[in-house]
């Protein structure tokens, strides 16, 4: 469930690192892996925690199977406290969320809930009402084919062509060089042969305007590199992939207000943020489900150095449980 494809999470190998006590964490499959502090300051933080990690071969999958142990621990404390008030609760778990089509085939009338959570962030504390919004940009290469041995000043080879799209893109709008609230044009994927490419790009920017005025961009860029080979053409196609769900949850304020009181009551200080990313939420919000994000407690995700602490999971159990009883005492 909503493992990133980005990173083997096949055969994982979970490390505890009992009552952590500072200093970088080598882990041991992969001796070359090493969570640093310098490169994870947030460790700092963790002292006499105790640190799930992998052996640094595999993703740990903590994004977001430590979501799932979360929710379904809360569920099972919920169910054995019959004392604990609260209203009808609903657990929905979605397939495909990193690829973009978990919320494809939810019901929300069956579902029945008014409102939602998901359980996907990062450091404990936060929660999130903010996400980018996103396109993703197909772009269809038609070159010129001939055998390479009869091609002077006729060939026009279309994975060339792609290339050097590719390296016209600015790097000041790539998502190595920004940071905060600016968005990005990302190339994902790229394929084809002399004759025919296809490049596929993923645009974000947390208003429709900026994506709007990246894509037209890239649209130009693609016009003057394709205008140095008069013999080919271009296909661009602009598919919506989600949008900045603060826009709804702005409507219902309630929603972050309670998430901000059980984090508290939590034990934590809350930590309201934006996501450089997306949720399923972000789409569940716009399907008529108003839905914030709260932290999962993991770190480094999509990458072998993936990691979190059992006592932050136990803050994000805590945190469901208040949010259960905050919404039947303001009901």
């Amino acid at each position: 469930m909503d493992t990133a494809p980005d990173f083997t999470g096949t055969n994982v190998k979970p490390q505890h690192v009992l009552n952590y006590q500072g200093g970088d964490i080598q882990l041991t499959g992969d001796t070359q892996q090493i969570i640093r502090v310098k490169d994870h300051p947030v460790l700092l933080d963790q002292i006499g925690n105790d640190i799930i990690t992998t052996d640094g071969t595999t993703l740990l999958g903590a994004d977001d199977k430590a979501g799932l142990a979360e929710i379904m621990t809360a569920a099972q404390i919920l169910m054995d406290n019959p004392d604990i008030k609260h209203g009808t609760i609903r657990i929905l778990f979605t397939p495909d969320e990193e690829v973009g089509r978990g919320a494809d085939k939810v019901d929300l009338e069956k579902l029945g809930a008014q409102f939602a959570y998901t359980v996907d962030g990062e450091t404990a504390g936060h929660i999130e009402d903010e996400t980018f919004s996103a396109d993703g940009v197909e772009i269809t290469i038609q070159g010129v084919a001939i055998h390479p041995g009869f091609a002077k000043d006729k060939m026009e080879n279309a994975i060339k062509i792609a290339s050097a799209i590719i390296a016209a893109l600015p790097k000041n709008i790539a998502p190595e060089t920004t940071e905060g609230r600016e968005g990005f044009i990302h190339p994902v994927n790229i394929t084809g042969s002399m004759e025919k490419a296809t490049l596929a790009l993923i645009i974000r920017d947390f208003n429709d305007e900026g994506l709007a005025v990246k894509e037209a961009m890239l649209e130009d860029l693609v016009k003057k590199v394709i205008s140095d080979f008069p013999g080919s053409s271009y296909k661009f196609t602009v598919k919506q992939q989600y949008r900045n769900m603060k826009a709804i949850l702005d409507r219902n304020p309630e929603i972050v207000e309670n998430a901000i009181e059980a984090i508290r009551r939590a034990g934590m200080k809350p930590v309201r943020g934006s996501i450089r990313g997306g949720t399923d939420g972000s789409r569940l919000s716009y399907m008529g489900l108003p839905c914030a994000n709260l932290f999962a407690g993991g770190h480094a995700f999509h990458s072998p150095l993936e990691w979190i602490s059992r006592q932050d999971m136990e803050r994000a159990v805590k945190t469901i449980v208040e949010l259960a009883k905050i919404w039947e005492e303001r009901a």
